[in-house]
């Protein structure tokens, strides 16, 4: 793997607390719960993680629908050895990659996800990422993106004092101003639509759909 610099799951955070955070600072399950039915995986799918983390929403999709092949990616070793754990806890067949977003290759994937990732790229990154995703799935392929969206009033108060301090402000104000959309369609989707915003104490989690045109 290039080894590039990049900001670890949890910011300046320990990776090992990401979960715990995760679940009590940003309203975990509901929006996993609202990409897993957005995303309606079918048997036989092959769906990209991009950015997975420590394996939550890999191993949640893997659970709801075995028959999918699910591969979760991402740059840091220490996250993906606790997603490893958790899927060979469960006895789920999950591929994992150490990769970064930008670098994933064209392999015909039906759908790709991310979470909470693209708030902790930096712009060139963002799009980077973006087009190597775009280049990954196939003519119809769909992606789901949840992550930081534009903050306005309270939220943004409270991403200010949580998410830009774990990390930073160059990074994570893009997302934060409601550039991300308009970045995904820069990089050639089609029906970019956020169709979910979960306010937390964190700021507000945005739920982005877009396909690839046919």
């Amino acid at each position: 793997m290039n080894a590039r610099a990049y900001t670890p799951p949890l910011g300046k955070g320990k990776t090992a607390d990401y979960d715990v955070a995760i679940r009590l600072w940003t309203r975990e399950m509901r929006w996993r719960r609202a990409m897993l039915n957005v995303l309606a995986a079918r048997p036989r799918e092959t769906i990209l993680d991009v950015g997975c983390g420590t394996g939550s929403f890999a191993a949640m999709l893997k659970a709801s629908e075995p028959a999918a092949r699910v591969i979760g990616i991402d740059p840091d070793e220490e996250a993906l050895t606790i997603a490893r754990a958790k899927a060979d806890a469960s006895a789920l067949d999950i591929a994992w990659e150490q990769g970064f977003a930008s670098d994933i290759d064209a392999r015909g994937a039906d759908a790709i996800v991310s979470s909470l990732m693209f708030h902790q790229v930096p712009m060139a990154e963002k799009r980077a990422a973006l087009s190597a995703m775009f280049a990954a799935l196939r003519p119809g392929g769909r992606i789901v993106i949840a992550d930081y969206g534009r903050q306005n009033g309270l939220m943004r108060i409270l991403f200010r004092l949580t998410i830009q301090r774990l990390d930073g402000v160059a990074d994570t104000q893009p997302n934060a101003d409601g550039l991300l959309p308009e970045l995904v369609k820069a990089a050639g989707f089609r029906k970019v639509r956020e169709i979910e915003r979960v306010h937390t104490v964190t700021g507000t989690v945005g739920l982005i759909v877009a396909s690839r045109p046919d």
